[in-house]
């Protein structure tokens, strides 16, 4: 389980929501099978979806975001709920791609930066609300926080990471919200960015062995800051036969008849959880005969 942890100043102006995501990163790499490069794409983006998630307000909302850059990594895509639960993949799960100059991973290469981050908000009854913005550096984090500028304008600072061990395996990931609130003025921007200034990267607090509450106090330093009652979030998908369904009906009568394979199944698989669903012919018979009374 991931641990997610807000806050708020005690003058009620400025936010912060830190989650510690290694759990989720690791149950995405379990299922996608990803290389290092695309889990620390899709890791920063499941633990940034997730907190954003988390300030929905509606019980049955949901957020999804896309982000493609066109870098050889394709799509990137993650969806939570307004608990933060969270799942996703990418387009392209096994990419090799050499390190940067430095030996990091090149994950704005990987992404590209000649794109759009696209965030559509589904609260659950009425039409969903999308907005799309330009790329600013392909990282996610900085992305994320343009998005915020551009279509909330709201003051926001994002922090991502994936931490791999020396076998490049996941070992911590973990994201930082900060935002501002409407009656912020000039004294908390100032103080926030003094707080701010040197606050190490994410998981370097992470392997310091600092909790949820303790990044959010050291990103906050010299506020009073209230906690919220801590919560737990999970790599989460809500995949069933009766969605599968659905989504085979859109398309047309006679092409759903012909889905079924020799064996007499038509096999869908779940993008997002890799499950695998069988559908008889007699199934699809009877779903296309519902579409046709349609």
């Amino acid at each position: 389980m991931g641990k997610m942890q807000s806050c708020i100043t005690s003058d009620g102006l400025v936010m912060g929501i830190a989650l510690d995501s290694t759990d989720i990163i690791k149950e995405a790499q379990r299922i996608h099978k990803t290389t290092p490069v695309a889990l620390a794409a899709l890791g920063r983006l499941l633990t940034g979806t997730a907190i954003m998630g988390s300030r929905l307000k509606e019980d049955n909302a949901s957020i999804t975001i896309r982000i493609n850059g066109g870098g050889p990594l394709g799509s990137v895509i993650a969806v939570a709920d307004s608990s933060g639960n969270v799942r996703g993949y990418t387009q392209e799960p096994g990419l090799l791609l050499m390190p940067d100059k430095n030996g990091n991973l090149d994950i704005a290469k990987a992404v590209g930066k000649d794109g759009f981050v696209t965030v559509m908000k589904d609260f659950g009854a009425g039409q969903p609300y999308g907005a799309q913005c330009p790329l600013v550096s392909g990282e996610i984090a900085e992305d994320l926080t343009g998005y915020y500028a551009t279509s909330e304008q709201t003051p926001t600072v994002f922090a991502l990471g994936v931490h791999f061990d020396k076998l490049w395996k996941p070992e911590l990931a973990g994201g930082l919200l900060i935002q501002l609130l409407p009656a912020a003025d000039e004294r908390e921007i100032e103080k926030l960015e003094k707080s701010l200034a040197n606050l190490p990267p994410i998981t370097s607090m992470m392997q310091q062995g600092m909790k949820p509450t303790d990044i959010l106090l050291r990103a906050l330093e010299g506020f009073e800051v209230e906690f919220f009652e801590p919560t737990e979030v999970s790599y989460k998908c809500s995949c069933s036969l009766d969605r599968v369904s659905r989504a085979i009906a859109t398309l047309g009568a006679d092409e759903i008849r012909t889905l079924a394979d020799e064996s007499g199944f038509a096999e869908v698989g779940c993008q997002f959880c890799d499950k695998k669903y069988k559908l008889s012919q007699q199934q699809l018979n009877e779903l296309a005969d519902s579409v046709e009374k349609k």
